[in-house]
């Protein structure tokens, strides 16, 4: 499929919902990732068995868009990423929302000369966080304002299957790749492309840390190929320039076609994200200050990698 469509849906599945008293529908793109949940209302509270059944959607299809939630608070947005897992506290909290520090802001829109969120956040392929020790389980976003031009929504947002892209590789390679440990840097290379330099003093503070080149998912134990040319700057045992030439060459291989799926937002979108499965890249086809965007994050569920 190519990454300027979305496909049409492929699957679809109803499922009653006990507590809310109505039936929600489930759809699938015609991508190895994704699906789209109408039907619920994250105002109110989420009976067990429908979790259960979103959380096993987004454990097989490694990334749910939950459309139509427009009247929802802070509250009622933390409340549902609280299922997922403890909350993740970002390194960059100058950009954190005002009354509840657990959501990092993402936002082009300025007051006093200032950004009010992080800007220009996603603008190389990665996966959330790497370079925490324990990685967040799931990133979870919730769109206020999306920036439009002539009747047309921007901003969309890209995904690639880390997961497809592994099970794609020869058995040899597999084997080859399975015990390398890969060691992460936020400042890294990523530093040097210009996305977000105005937080650099942060990032240099921040511990280099190893992760294995190939994770196992912790809920499914698929295995994904888990680097990227950003913060991965090595690997253990090996020359760095060999090292660097391996993470770029299957990294590369992550954000091919075939694994990709592309979000085209809505407001009132609650997009969440498997950081062990997917990588992502946003996309800046908007004008700043003219095409606002806020949208809120938050991520949960620290896990280990080794």
């Amino acid at each position: 499929m190519s990454l300027a469509t979305q496909g049409a849906a492929q699957g679809e599945s109803q499922v009653n919902s006990g507590l809310q008293n109505k039936t929600f529908n489930i759809t699938f793109p015609d991508a190895v990732i994704g699906a789209e949940v109408t039907g619920l209302d994250l105002s109110k509270p989420l009976d067990d068995e429908t979790f259960a059944q979103i959380e096993k959607t987004f454990n097989e299809r490694s990334v749910v868009c939950i459309r139509d939630q427009n009247n929802i608070t802070a509250e009622q947005y933390i409340a549902f990423a609280k299922r997922f897992g403890n909350v993740e506290k970002n390194f960059l909290d100058n950009y954190h929302h005002p009354e509840h520090d657990e959501v990092l802001l993402v936002s082009n829109i300025q007051e006093n000369g200032k950004d009010i969120g992080h800007a220009d956040a996603g603008r190389v392929w990665h996966t959330d966080m790497s370079f925490m020790e324990c990685p967040p389980r799931a990133t979870i976003l919730y769109a206020l304002e999306v920036p439009v031009r002539d009747g047309v929504i921007r901003g969309d947002t890209n995904f690639a299957s880390a997961a497809a892209a592994y099970n794609l590789l020869p058995r040899e390679t597999k084997e080859k790749l399975d015990d390398l440990v890969v060691v992460h840097d936020v400042f890294g290379r990523r530093a040097k492309t210009g996305t977000g330099t105005q937080d650099n003093e942060k990032r240099k503070n921040m511990p280099k840390v190893k992760h294995p080149f190939v994770r196992v998912h912790p809920f499914t134990g698929r295995k994904c190929l888990y680097v990227s040319p950003g913060e991965c700057i090595g690997v253990e045992g090996m020359e760095e320039e060999d090292a660097v030439q391996l993470i770029n060459e299957h990294a590369k291989l992550i954000v091919q076609e075939p694994n990709c799926y592309r979000h085209k937002w809505q407001v009132g979108d609650i997009l969440m994200w498997d950081n062990c499965a997917v990588q992502h890249l946003a996309t800046f086809d908007y004008k700043w200050p003219d095409e606002r965007r806020l949208i809120w994050r938050i991520t949960v569920g620290a896990t280990k990698t080794m």
